[in-house]
């Protein structure tokens, strides 16, 4: 079955950056790219972790047509296809469709098929989480966004500390301190030792600016 960081990373939130809004000819909602779904499937489940099958593919539509502004003869064609995919003993199988359009009969065939093993295949691989497009099924987006990282006390106590010491002045560490005070609040909260080793530097330095002041 999954891993709990392939569990964590079909729970994360769906980055809006790879999300393409409609277009005139194609989607008409918002999608995903088919590179990206296979790209993000390598990445999630690994190369060799995954794999899809093409259960069936058939013609639904094959009709002459105008193509484009020069209004030339050619072909309109429509494909349905079936796609499986495998991932861990877990198998998922959806429709898609797709359409081409050219003045060469067999070029619009391959368009057309091609399309509709992708969209069959995004389709499969969405109903694993939102990195492969579920979040975009929900009207509110709860679910597209940049996750927050989870916080690390330990690069934050680092990070504070290190604000704190390079202060020149009492009015500058004084910033300082009112710009990090949620941040040590949170250090404390995760680990109280830790938190009191932030505050330590702090004082020290507080200290040691007021004697350079007297001096």
């Amino acid at each position: 079955m999954f891993t709990e960081e392939q569990k964590a990373l079909l729970k994360a939130k769906l980055n809006p950056d790879h999300v393409n809004p409609p277009r005139q000819f194609g989607p008409k909602g918002d999608y995903l790219e088919g590179w990206h779904v296979i790209a993000e499937a390598n990445r999630i489940f690994g190369f060799d972790g995954w794999s899809y099958e093409v259960v069936d593919a058939k013609c639904v539509s094959e009709a002459p047509r105008k193509i484009g502004k020069d209004k030339k003869d050619g072909w309109g064609v429509t494909y349905t296809a079936k796609v499986r995919v495998e991932v861990a003993g877990v198998i998922r199988e959806d429709f898609g469709a797709g359409h081409g359009y050219d003045v060469d009969a067999g070029l619009a065939h391959e368009s057309a098929i091609k399309e509709a093993v992708t969209d069959s295949l995004k389709r499969a691989l969405r109903t694993f989480g939102n990195p492969f497009g579920l979040a975009l099924y929900d009207k509110s987006r709860e679910n597209v966004g940049v996750d927050e990282p989870p916080f690390n006390p330990a690069a934050a106590a680092q990070r504070v500390k290190a604000k704190f010491e390079k202060a020149e002045d009492f009015p500058t560490l004084k910033g300082f301190w009112n710009e990090e005070y949620e941040t040590v609040k949170r250090i404390g909260e995760a680990d109280k030792a830790l938190g009191q080793e932030v505050y330590a530097v702090y004082t020290q330095r507080k200290s040691a600016l007021e004697e350079k002041v007297a001096a």
